[in-house]
């Protein structure tokens, strides 16, 4: 059976049905009575190309086809970047790198997309010349050695600044990281030869101190000899070199002796007898 030969069967009423499902479907297609907002986004509602108060959710909602349309935003933490020159305070150029982790704030979805507009108009409108202005005004107040030295305290800097200015048009800053700092070739250089003289000045106080802990060493280990030999000097009298003789003496008198060779140091007289009474 063929297609016309269907048609002919058909009675009218359903042709009908079937004619007016058609256009119903084309109709939904083309107009669309309902708009989508998935996950991670916020639905801008508009009437006539104005913006509404209400803001839509994630999920499906039922909207008038012309009347009302939907602009669907993301509210998810975005990550923007930018490398931007500066000038410190000893007149030297910075190149910094920053990155800005940023959302929008959802309650105020509307507000921005009717203030600024989408994603890319916020982030060359307002997030780029913020993070340039932050990045001028927080360096020219330090010299590039604090800089260097002070990484953090200009990060929180940058941090706070850039908060305030994107927090007037409803935009929320997460993080803010500096991910590079560069100097040109001639201020490195300086600075390369400004620690390694500063690192052979610590050496070479430290060799001296060294020394002369050296001397003070030597001089107290001199003058402790000098005290002991001192000291031995006042203790060795006649008799105790005697007695020392005589304690390492072997008892035999040496078997040849020069005409100028001394004596025995031996005291080899009998003691004195005690005076005998008279008879």
């Amino acid at each position: 059976m063929t297609t016309t030969n269907i048609l002919n069967n058909l009675k009218p009423k359903t042709i009908l049905y079937i004619a007016g499902g058609f256009v119903f479907f084309l109709a939904a297609t083309m107009f669309k009575p309902f708009t989508i907002v998935n996950a991670g986004e916020r639905g801008v509602v508009m009437r006539f190309g104005q913006v509404q108060d209400a803001i839509l959710g994630e999920g499906i909602h039922p909207v008038m086809p012309i009347v009302t349309s939907v602009k669907t935003l993301s509210v998810r933490v975005q990550k923007t970047e930018i490398q931007s020159e500066a000038g410190t305070k000893d007149l030297q150029i910075i190149n910094v790198g920053v990155a800005l982790n940023w959302h929008i704030d959802p309650a105020q979805v509307n507000r921005v997309y009717q203030v600024i507009g989408d994603e890319k108009q916020i982030v060359n409108t307002i997030i780029l010349p913020a993070i340039t202005e932050a990045l001028k005004a927080a360096t020219p107040t330090r010299t590039a050695e604090q800089i260097l030295k002070e990484r953090a305290q200009l990060k929180a800097e940058i941090d706070n600044n850039i908060k305030a200015r994107l927090g007037d048009y409803g935009l929320q800053v997460d993080d803010v990281s500096l991910i590079n700092v560069a100097f040109s070739p001639e201020f490195a250089k300086a600075i390369e030869a400004k620690q390694i003289a500063e690192q052979e000045a610590l050496q070479a106080n430290y060799d001296a101190v060294k020394a002369k802990k050296e001397a003070e060493a030597e001089v107290n280990r001199a003058r402790g000899q000098a005290e002991a030999q001192k000291l031995q000097r006042e203790t060795l009298t006649p008799a105790l070199l005697q007695k020392q003789a005589i304690e390492k003496w072997d008892g035999h008198f040496p078997q040849f002796m020069g005409g100028n060779s001394p004596l025995p140091f031996i005291n080899i007289s009998p003691p004195s007898s005690p005076t005998q009474p008279n008879q």
